[in-house]
């Protein structure tokens, strides 16, 4: 990549972000980019502008080439990342003004808590690049999961037949939801984290600081998914960076 020219006569330094597109789910639900193909003057710093409503999610994915910095500018935003060191599921809560690190490669999914959720991922490379996970589940082969988990090749075919595309946002507009064994639908979004809906909100805090082993992070058959989402701790951050579509096609 060559370097920006700042004393060419051609040079430009503005951009409106709302042209650009990067994905579009509906009218309340779309990311629009800024890199350095919108804007050639652009070096170290490209940014997703996200607008989200209540319940959707950017699907769990990873950047692996660039560290996230993720600023609310509206609503409330839920981002869950997993600490591949520690293999502990951090969660945090953001209203406008927070902001949370993400390290470069590290997995993590965001979820709005409020309709007209706003919010910039900022990254410290040129162009973002992302990896997301229906890929990862759509393109491995089914009998390398059969085979490495010991499950049911045919099984996981079915379970995955859904996923023909890069979710992005999700859950579907046609989603079904599973039914349990109550015969209720469960709504996976309001799934989340159940087991610490009953602790005093001081308690839940405490449990903020302290993250869960992934397992207890896990969606549940029964649960509200505001149950945990608690305000961003600005004592505490994890380190950030991550984004990259280079999954074989």
């Amino acid at each position: 990549m060559t370097n920006p020219d700042f004393q060419s006569p051609s040079l430009n330094l503005s951009y409106d972000v709302n042209s650009s597109s990067f994905f579009k789910k509906d009218d309340n639900n779309y990311i629009n980019v800024l890199s350095n193909v919108q804007l050639s003057s652009l070096e170290n710093v490209s940014l997703l502008d996200i607008f989200l409503s209540e319940g959707q999610t950017i699907e769990p994915h990873w950047h692996p080439s660039e560290a996230e910095l993720v600023y609310t500018i509206s609503g409330e935003l839920f981002i869950g990342i997993l600490n591949g060191f520690t293999n502990q599921v951090l969660h945090y809560r953001l209203k406008p003004g927070q902001v949370v690190n993400i390290p470069k490669g590290w997995w993590h999914w965001e979820t709005a808590l409020t309709d007209q959720t706003h919010a910039l991922a900022i990254f410290d490379q040129p162009a973002p690049t992302v990896v997301f996970g229906s890929d990862v589940l759509r393109f491995t082969p089914k009998e390398v999961f059969a085979h490495t988990y010991c499950l049911n090749e045919e099984q996981i075919a079915s379970a995955l037949q859904p996923i023909t595309k890069t979710v992005v946002i999700g859950p579907p507009a046609n989603c079904m939801r599973p039914v349990g064994a109550n015969g209720q639908h469960h709504d996976e979004q309001r799934a989340y984290l159940q087991s610490h809906a009953h602790l005093h909100p001081s308690q839940r805090q405490q449990q903020l600081h302290q993250p869960q082993h992934p397992q207890a992070a896990l969606p549940q058959p029964h649960y509200n998914y505001q149950s945990l989402y608690q305000p961003c701790p600005h004592h505490q951050y994890p380190m950030t960076r991550t984004l990259s579509h280079y999954i074989p096609r």
